[in-house]
C-alpha cells in the first residue's frame, strides 16, 4: 500500500512537472513569437517613413505655387500605416514611447469589446494579446478621452514599461508620447500618473470618460487624475484638449498589494 501511495505521488510530481515545463516554454515561445512580429510591423514602418522623409536638397529648394484642386481628395494613410492596414483592417493607430518597448499598432474593435485582449495582430490566441482602443472610442475625430489597453507582461513587452512612470524621475527623462492615427501625427505630454482599483464599485472609472457633455464635467475629469497622481506635472489640460489613457494592470494600490487595480498614465495632445 505505502509502495502504492509512493509510486502515485511520484507519478503525480512528474505529470505536474511536465504541465508546468509546457506553460513555461509556451509563455517563452509565444514571447519570442510575438516580440519577431511586432519588431517587424515597427520595421514595415519606420522603413516607409524614412523613404518618405525628404532629402536635405528638397527641404532647401525653393517651392513654387500650385493650383489648389477643386474637386476634394481623400486623405491619403501616411507611410507605413497603410501597409498595415492592409494587413489588418482593425488598425486604427500606433503609439511609441521613446526609449521603451511600446512601439506598436493600436487596435480597435467597436462591435467587440476586448477582442484583442488575448489576440495579437495576426488574430491569433497570445497570452501578451494587443495594444488596443477602447471600443467606443472614436480614433478619428478625436473623443476628448481615449483610453488605450495593453498587458504589464513581465518580460517589459506591451504597456510593462508604464510601471517607471510611478517615479517622477522618468518622467522627468521622457513624458512624450507619440500616438498617431492612420492619417495623422501626433505627440501627447504625460500631465498624470496613477493607480485605481478595477473591482466594481470601486475606484476612479477612467475609462468610462469619452466625451465631456461641458466644460464642468471636463475639469471635474482632469482635476481627478491629478489628485490621484503620484505626483504633480505642472500640467493641466483645458476644456477642449484631446486626451489619452495609458491603462495596465497594477499589483499595488496605495502601498498595498492588490488582486485586481490598474496603473493609468493620463496625457494630453500638444501636437
Amino acid at each position: 500500500m505505502k509502495k502504492l501511495i509512493f509510486t502515485t505521488t511520484i507519478v503525480l510530481l512528474l505529470v505536474a512537472f511536465g504541465v508546468s515545463a509546457f506553460m513555461v516554454v509556451s509563455y517563452l515561445m509565444d514571447g519570442k513569437e510575438q516580440k519577431e512580429l511586432n519588431e517587424g510591423l515597427s520595421q514595415i514602418v519606420s522603413d516607409a517613413q524614412t523613404e518618405s522623409a525628404p532629402t536635405m536638397e528638397e527641404t532647401t529648394q525653393p517651392t513654387e505655387a500650385t493650383t489648389v484642386p477643386t474637386e476634394t481628395t481623400e486623405p491619403s494613410m501616411l507611410p507605413g500605416y497603410e501597409e498595415i492596414y492592409e494587413m489588418n483592417a482593425d488598425t486604427v493607430g500606433w503609439i511609441k514611447i521613446s526609449g521603451t518597448q511600446v512601439d506598436y499598432p493600436v487596435m480597435q474593435t467597436p462591435n467587440s469589446a476586448d477582442y484583442y485582449l488575448y489576440r495579437d495582430f495576426n488574430k491569433t490566441d497570445s497570452a501578451r494579446g494587443s495594444i488596443y482602443a477602447r471600443e467606443v472610442c472614436d480614433i478619428a475625430q478625436p473623443s476628448d478621452n481615449i483610453t488605450i489597453y495593453g498587458h504589464n507582461m513581465r518580460d517589459g513587452s506591451m504597456f510593462a514599461a508604464l510601471s517607471a512612470y510611478e517615479n517622477k524621475a522618468k518622467w522627468d527623462s521622457n513624458s512624450l508620447i507619440f500616438f498617431d492615427t492612420l492619417y495623422e501625427y501626433h505627440t501627447y505630454k504625460i500631465f498624470a500618473v496613477f493607480a485605481t482599483s478595477a473591482n466594481v464599485g470601486e475606484g476612479f472609472s477612467y475609462h468610462k470618460f469619452v466625451n465631456a457633455a461641458n466644460k464642468e464635467e471636463f475639469d471635474s475629469f482632469v482635476k481627478t487624475c491629478k489628485d490621484l497622481s503620484f505626483y504633480d506635472t505642472g500640467i493641466t489640460p483645458v476644456y477642449g484638449d484631446k486626451m489619452i489613457c495609458l491603462s495596465t494592470c497594477t499589483y499595488a494600490l496605495n502601498g498595498r498589494a492588490h488582486d485586481n487595480a490598474r496603473l493609468v498614465v493620463a496625457a494630453v495632445r500638444i501636437t
